[in-house]
């Protein structure tokens, strides 16, 4: 791992442990996509085993710090999607999903989740998207009425990752007018009236659209207050979305190891690829445009770990500065392998399948674009 003014010796440590981890019980296996389902699970043993899993929660029900140490989620990010974008993701939303839970969760929620959260036992999701309501969060439509002492909800809910295996739930769903009117809710694995339809992507994920025909919850699955929904999912998705940028750190310099591997060893027009003046161009660019990002991925998470109450602006521009370089990084690095690029199977094959979402998930580029307008338009 590259070494940047943000990151202290024992983020360097966590780097080293997480690849190292990667290395032992990950590649074995980086390059199965069947059953993504039970891959899914067992990866999420194996970093639970690890001690990984323990960094995505409070240090009160069995995690790390005391609070989300963001640098360490990057730190494992990055490190965790070099060897394989699965479990990356894995990792990842066991921190997005349990989130508001540890922000909002009564004590009886957190003490009841979070542990086996911590222990990659219990999968967790986070549930807003909707088939109308994308990137326009506000415009949801998925409700919950009060009836008596339950919830009744009902609705759709779309490209809602580990729909397929999750054991909690944190969804959001509309309980009055405007963006004060989305509640969060609790939903555990096994309540009534919950159907999850498979969807298949690109890169496998345990992808699902959720419908809710009126399902009972406990009137005390509400998370925090009624109406508190929409500032507790921005909350969330402002502190993660910085390590988007990591994940797509970890992709972008694999694939740049994995160009570099190849154009030294390749021979072309008498000598090897490295030694063309086109091919080293392509390296620099790749290089120039991995150490920028770094840099706003792990300032981002420096300012938050500070105490920063809000980081909209820094995680925006780290999220879209991170993916669409990544992008272009492994698109250029699957150039550089000429036709094995695009053997099924090989790294950049399944780099370039993968790096593909991280410009979707978590606010698309367009949209970060839009924040990081507005957030420069505040200023005088």
């Amino acid at each position: 791992m590259r070494e940047t003014p943000f990151l202290e010796e024992r983020h360097h440590e966590l780097a080293l442990r997480a690849r190292a981890i990667g290395d032992e019980h990950l590649a074995p296996i980086e390059h199965r996509e069947d059953g993504v389902d039970d891959l899914f699970r067992e990866i999420l043993r194996r970093l639970g085993d690890a001690g990984l899993t323990r960094f995505a929660v409070p240090a009160a029900y069995g995690g790390v710090h005391e609070s989300i140490d963001v640098r360490s989620i990057c730190t494992i990010r990055e490190q965790l999607a070099w060897r394989m974008g699965l479990a990356d993701f894995a990792f990842a939303m066991q921190g997005l999903g349990s989130h508001p839970i540890a922000l909002a969760g009564s004590e009886e929620q957190k003490a009841r989740i979070l542990p086996g959260v911590a222990r990659g036992e219990t999968v967790t999701a986070f549930a807003l998207t909707e088939p109308e309501a994308g990137s326009d969060a506000g415009a949801l439509s998925c409700s919950a009425r009060r009836v008596g002492d339950e919830w009744v909800i009902s609705g759709q809910k779309r490209f809602i990752s580990n729909a397929t295996i999750f054991g909690a739930m944190t969804l959001f769903a509309r309980t009055g007018e405007g963006s004060r009117g989305v509640s969060a809710f609790l939903v555990e694995a096994g309540t009534p009236g919950v159907r999850v339809v498979p969807q298949d992507t690109m890169a496998p994920h345990p992808l699902g659209e959720v419908i809710f025909e009126d399902a009972r919850l406990p009137k005390e699955a509400l998370l925090g207050e009624e109406g508190s929904g929409f500032k507790l999912a921005l909350a969330t998705l402002d502190l993660f979305r910085s390590t988007v940028g990591a994940a797509a750190l970890g992709m972008a310099q694999r694939a740049q190891d994995e160009a570099v591997r190849h154009v030294r060893s390749r021979k072309q027009f008498g000598g090897p690829l490295a030694g063309l003046q086109g091919v080293q161009f392509l390296l620099a660019d790749n290089e120039a445009e991995l150490e920028a990002a770094r840099l706003l991925v792990y300032q981002a998470a420096w300012t938050k770990d500070r105490g920063a109450a809000r980081i909209t602006r820094e995680a925006a521009l780290a999220k879209l500065v991170a993916t669409e370089n990544a992008q272009r990084i492994i698109d250029r690095s699957l150039q550089l392998h000429g036709g094995l690029g695009v053997i099924r199977g090989t790294a950049v094959e399944r780099l370039y399948r993968e790096i593909r979402a991280l410009r979707i998930y978590e606010g698309a580029s367009e949209v970060q674009k839009v924040v990081i307008a507005r957030e420069r338009l505040k200023e005088e």
